[in-house]
């Protein structure tokens, strides 16, 4: 299939003034110390919250799963909306409204911090938006059972995203993806 912007599958490019955009990105990050505040109902509180901001700002949530120490969030957003600003007003937003709501979360954390400062995004191509849609969907599922160290939420979505990454190569030069 030859590549241009008409093809994309599945989706519509959102025009603005003057300029035609598609835009995604899997944004991740976690809570201060690892710490699993985000449950019994804590969790559903952050997504609410999310969208609110979401809808607040203009951009869209295409997919997102909050998990008891971190968040992933796959978002369509508009060429002029920068992802330190966009991640300052998504942490700083929720992080003020669940300690209102949630002020017991408070006791589990030191320094009053409910996010750890850094974050991941990884942007997201029109051949995987389906795979990483089903990637966060699937984040309750594959919660870790306990047995060793569980994988870094960093590692774990980048070997992600190279397999991803890997099988669009093996498709794009006409092989298949199965190895001998």
């Amino acid at each position: 299939m030859e590549k241009n912007i008409y093809s994309i599958e599945n989706r519509e490019l959102t025009y603005g003034r003057g300029y035609v955009y598609s835009l995604q990105y899997h944004i991740v990050w976690c809570t201060k110390y690892r710490r699993r505040v985000l449950k019994d109902g804590i969790d559903e509180d952050c997504k609410t919250l999310l969208k609110d901001l979401a809808e607040e700002y203009h951009f869209s949530i295409l997919a997102m799963e909050v998990m008891p120490d971190h968040i992933h969030l796959l978002v369509d957003v508009r060429p002029q909306f920068h992802i330190p600003d966009m991640l300052r007003i998504l942490k700083g937003g929720t992080a003020r409204k669940l300690f209102e709501m949630h002020p017991q979360i408070k006791q589990q954390l030191w320094g009053g911090h409910l996010w750890n400062p850094s974050y991941c995004v990884v942007t997201v191509s029109d051949r995987s938006r389906k795979q990483v849609e089903e990637y966060i969907e699937n984040q309750k599922e594959k919660e870790w059972g306990g047995i060793g160290r569980p994988p870094r939420d960093l590692e774990r979505l980048q070997a992600y995203h190279r397999e991803i990454l890997d099988a669009d190569h093996i498709k794009l030069r006409g092989g298949n993806s199965q190895t001998t």
